[in-house]
């Protein structure tokens, strides 16, 4: 994965109804620690990592990078979301090399509020105003029933499934010019 090139970094900070997505801040640090060691987070993502090894790997601002969001509730860090450009690697699905692709972790006690629905929608709007027209994907387990409903509301459509690491996985594309009610396409404006 790479950065997502020209567009300027860091945004103003993104406000939606109930959240605030901005850049990493040393604030951040514990809370990516437990984020990352959540062995509920990551069922999907091929385990947690051991705290201790994160609470020494683990910078002290960490994830500061152009496309990485810090999701804040009433003032304190509940998830992270990601817009990085896929490479190609061996992992990498070529109908995804070149493409943004969104990744969002949250912490388990922030799940079924809507939160990562809000921040994912409010990020993708953000990259439809710095890359008008940018295709995005998406990648999560089939079995994962949460990530593929909330891919559906973002208006990620299935390109494929496909095995890797032991499990099925989907990957969706969302375009904004095949979207209802985007002006190049696909429903009333």
């Amino acid at each position: 994965m790479e950065d997502l090139g020209s567009v300027p970094w860091p945004p103003e900070p993104i406000r939606t109804e109930r959240l605030l997505l901005r850049e990493s801040e040393a604030r951040d640090r514990a809370v990516f620690v437990e984020l990352l060691a959540s062995s509920e987070a990551h069922t999907y993502l091929g385990g947690a990592r051991p705290r201790a090894e994160l609470e020494r790997e683990v910078p002290a601002i960490p994830a500061q990078w152009p496309g990485a969001f810090v999701v804040e509730l009433d003032g304190v860090m509940i998830g992270h979301l990601l817009l990085r450009r896929t490479t190609a690697t061996g992992n990498s699905r070529p109908a995804a090399v070149g493409k943004a692709d969104l990744g969002y972790l949250f912490l388990p006690r922030a799940w079924g509020f809507g939160y990562a629905a809000e921040a994912c929608a409010a990020a993708l709007d953000w990259l439809d105003g710095v890359l008008p027209g940018e295709p995005v994907t998406l990648t999560t387990q089939t079995a994962n029933a949460r990530s593929m409903r909330l891919a559906a509301k973002l208006g990620f459509v299935e390109v494929e499934r496909f095995e890797a690491w032991d499990a099925e996985q989907w990957l969706g594309i969302r375009s904004p010019a095949v979207l209802p009610g985007h002006p190049d396409g696909g429903g009333p404006e």
